[in-house]
């Protein structure tokens, strides 16, 4: 075997299994698998089979300005535009991709229903044992401050997988409303004016997540609190004053198969078009539209099929001491395809809420 030989195969053998990155040097790619954190949960090409870190890289990799040509080719014939899925026959991406689209909700019907109050729901039966186990929530936020600029939770709604309406309430600031933003969010001095308080409001929602269960014994497997989705629900949150378990919250600015490359969250506008297929804020914003959207998007990702693990994630104890075991001469004697089948995600992947 000549050098240009040898070099190639050891090039090869120092090829990442995930993402096909090539190092120079074994210990280069050790390096790699330790801080990449590649998994079976990552989206992955199913053409070329490549693992990207999330679905706009993916999206890149097939139909960007310098996609992967063969992949290109395959997937303008047999791709699905909406969930990246490479069907069998052309005939199979067309049915699959009329199901993938989803149809918009009619939010301005929506919004005249609420201001007429038709829509209000403001009881909340938290006790029923046919209660949704994973719920979506979004707030409207008025202006408040001598600008205008500070928002204040004006309305919220919480909405079941089924798009019903589970609780829905305008919601009167504690301070004064300087800028009610009609034109976004269709609220009006009279909405306010005998609605419910902001801690009522508040009490309500934390009593119905936490289902009966204490915060600190809030748990995602086998306990009674609900999954609460949404989009930026740190800001929806703090805005109603409320707090939850950070293991209980889906929220789809925050998750890494659905940001930018950057890293970046995604706007729900964009994502909705881009994933669902439909358009959102056009026009005044229904909290409803946005809980509908966020709770399909949740389910589309929960859904995926990804092989079962006993310990998913990196920070898992098992998985940590692994690596503590593992030294960087027996990492180095290992194939890249040895090293991605005992790699493990850096995030919790939402599929795993299918186990629970």
């Amino acid at each position: 075997m000549d050098c240009r030989s040898m070099e190639s195969s050891e090039t090869l053998r120092n090829k990442c299994a995930a993402c096909y990155k090539q190092f120079n040097k074994m210990e280069h790619l050790v390096e790699h698998m330790k801080i990449s954190y590649h998994s079976g949960h990552e989206p992955t090409c199913g053409v070329c089979k490549k693992h990207c870190r999330s679905f706009e890289s993916l999206r890149e990799h097939l139909i960007g300005p310098l996609p992967k040509q063969e992949c290109k080719n395959i997937f303008s014939i047999l791709g699905c535009r909406f969930c990246l899925m490479i069907l069998e026959t052309p005939n199979a991406r067309r049915i699959h991709q009329e199901r993938c689209q989803f149809s918009s909700v009619n939010a301005g019907l929506t919004t005249r229903m609420a201001a007429l109050g038709i829509r209000d729901k403001d009881m909340i039966d938290y006790t029923s044992s046919r209660s949704p186990k994973v719920v979506a929530l979004s707030c409207k936020m008025v202006g408040g401050g001598s600008d205008g600029s500070l928002d204040l939770c004006a309305r919220v709604c919480i909405t079941d997988e089924g798009d019903n309406v589970v609780f829905h309430t305008y919601v009167k600031p504690s301070m004064a409303v300087t800028n009610y933003r009609y034109e976004k969010t269709g609220i009006r001095p009279e909405n306010l004016r005998d609605a419910m308080p902001l801690k009522h409001a508040q009490r309500k929602i934390q009593e119905f997540l936490c289902n009966g269960e204490p915060m600190w014994k809030i748990r995602p497997r086998g306990g009674k609190g609900r999954i609460l989705v949404g989009h930026g629900l740190d800001h929806d949150l703090d805005r109603l004053q409320l707090e939850y378990p950070s293991s209980m919250i889906r929220d789809t600015a925050k998750y890494p198969p659905l940001m930018k490359t950057s890293k970046l969250s995604n706007s729900l506008k964009y994502l909705t078009q881009a994933y669902l297929g439909y358009d959102v804020h056009v026009g005044i914003q229904d909290p409803y539209e946005d809980c509908v959207a966020t709770m399909r998007l949740y389910t589309r990702m929960r859904y995926q099929k990804h092989k079962i693990e006993a310990y998913p994630l990196a920070a898992d104890a098992h998985n940590r001491s692994n690596q503590v075991v593992w030294r960087q001469n027996e990492f180095e004697r290992m194939s890249p395809d040895e090293m991605l089948s005992i790699s493990r995600s850096d995030y919790y992947c939402w599929c795993l809420d299918s186990l629970a």
